[in-house]
């Protein structure tokens, strides 16, 4: 007996556009709506082909002669935590994380212009407004969360106020963990924030007993995928279906 609220999803092609990864190439991407009676289970199909998904939309690309883009996910259970991680994870121990949910907030807003400001002065996202926030971060049709990472505070308050130092919106999925976007205070250089999340991430899913952690997508050629070989092992999707797999950096 088939689930009478399931609708098969119907896919577009956006038309060729500049690569943000490659710059001598064009992009297209093949998205559908994740809409429905049955979002989840239709986002956790599309997952486990290597879609990525944002607010209310499922994509990945299709890029006509190129097949740079490659899904990649940690495997948690055999996770390398390697000497320099474990420097990392323990340099931020001063850092409290709280899952709220998907709801933003000025300050959040106020970091992620910092960060995109440091980072991505000249990306698509640079002249985000709130309200393009507040779409990216609480239209979703799925389960996720709005994790914060804050400075620990010395009072014995259970609130922690500290100030906020990293944000990441996480899908999660009954595999694994997806971290859709996060943003952090690039400028604190020394706390390699943006591996740290990571590692964060493959801890929250090993105590929640998930398989993966879903990085998005990996490309070789591109110098702002390369942090990606750290976390192994990683397992790349393939015509194969996933298989372990090993980038360089």
């Amino acid at each position: 007996m088939t689930d009478q609220s399931f609708v098969f999803p119907k896919f577009y092609v956006t038309t060729p556009s500049p690569c943000p990864y490659l710059s001598d190439r064009f992009e297209r991407k093949v998205f559908t709506e994740l809409a429905g009676g049955a979002p989840t289970a239709l986002h956790e199909n599309l997952s486990q082909a290597g879609f990525r998904r944002s607010q209310s939309v499922a994509y990945r690309p299709v890029c006509e002669g190129c097949s740079a883009c490659v899904s990649v996910r940690i495997r948690v259970e055999d996770f390398q935590w390697s000497r320099s991680l474990r420097r990392i994870r323990n340099r931020n121990n001063d850092l409290l994380c709280t899952d709220a949910s998907a709801w933003v907030t000025a300050e959040q807003f106020d970091l992620l212009k910092r960060y995109l400001d440091s980072r991505h002065s000249e990306g698509g996202m640079a002249d985000m407004t709130i309200y393009d926030y507040a779409e990216m971060v609480e239209t979703s049709p799925v389960e996720t969360s709005l994790i914060e990472y804050r400075l620990k505070t010395n009072d014995d308050s259970d609130a922690n106020t500290g100030p906020l130092m990293a944000t990441a919106l996480t899908d999660v999925m009954s595999d694994g963990l997806s971290m859709v976007y996060s943003f952090f205070a690039s400028w604190e250089e020394k706390r390699s924030l943006g591996t740290y999340l990571i590692l964060d991430h493959v801890r929250r899913a090993e105590a929640m007993g998930k398989d993966y952690v879903y990085l998005g997508y990996w490309v070789a050629e591109s110098p702002k995928m390369a942090y990606k070989a750290r976390f192994q092992p990683l397992e790349g999707l393939t015509a194969e279906g996933w298989r372990e797999f090993t980038p360089t950096e």
